[in-house]
């Protein structure tokens, strides 16, 4: 089963300022909550666009996780696609989405991920991945609001 996890924050700067902030790959682990102990495996800089590999090292539950994306999508000041090829879960598409509003700009995340083990991946989504999403997306709701006051 595919799920769906939405966020929008508005944030009070231009709308080139904050695309420029979120297609720069190293910011990703300023936005990322210490218990995963993140860290980009690929050398930086980075250079964002359609078809840039991303590798990531991160730990999920104690289990250290090495985490492979693809940037699918790259359109400047509008919005970039970032898909999983190799991790933790079956599914994992993740759009940024940048919109002028009046006092800034809403960036907003949404991701389709799906868990691997079928009937076992829902029992897991239910009783402890759901949450840690909402954990990790809260915390980075709460690190941009901090960056960009």
């Amino acid at each position: 089963m595919i799920y769906r996890l939405e966020r929008t924050t508005v944030i009070p700067r231009d709308r080139e300022e904050v695309f420029g902030f979120f297609s720069e790959a190293a910011n990703l682990q300023r936005l990322t909550p210490p218990f995963l102990d993140f860290r980009i495996v690929t050398p930086q800089p980075i250079s964002m666009r359609a078809g840039t590999l991303i590798d990531y090292q991160l730990r999920l539950f104690g289990i250290a996780v090495r985490w492979r994306t693809r940037i699918e999508e790259f359109v400047p000041v509008s919005h970039f696609v970032d898909v999983q090829l190799s991790g933790p879960y079956r599914l994992w598409h993740h759009r940024h989405e940048f919109e002028s509003v009046p006092g800034g700009t809403a960036m907003r995340d949404c991701v389709d991920y799906e868990l691997p083990l079928g009937p076992l991946g829902s029992l897991a989504r239910a009783l402890f991945v759901r949450r840690t999403l909402d954990r990790i997306f809260d915390y980075r709701t709460a690190a941009i609001q901090e960056i960009f006051r």
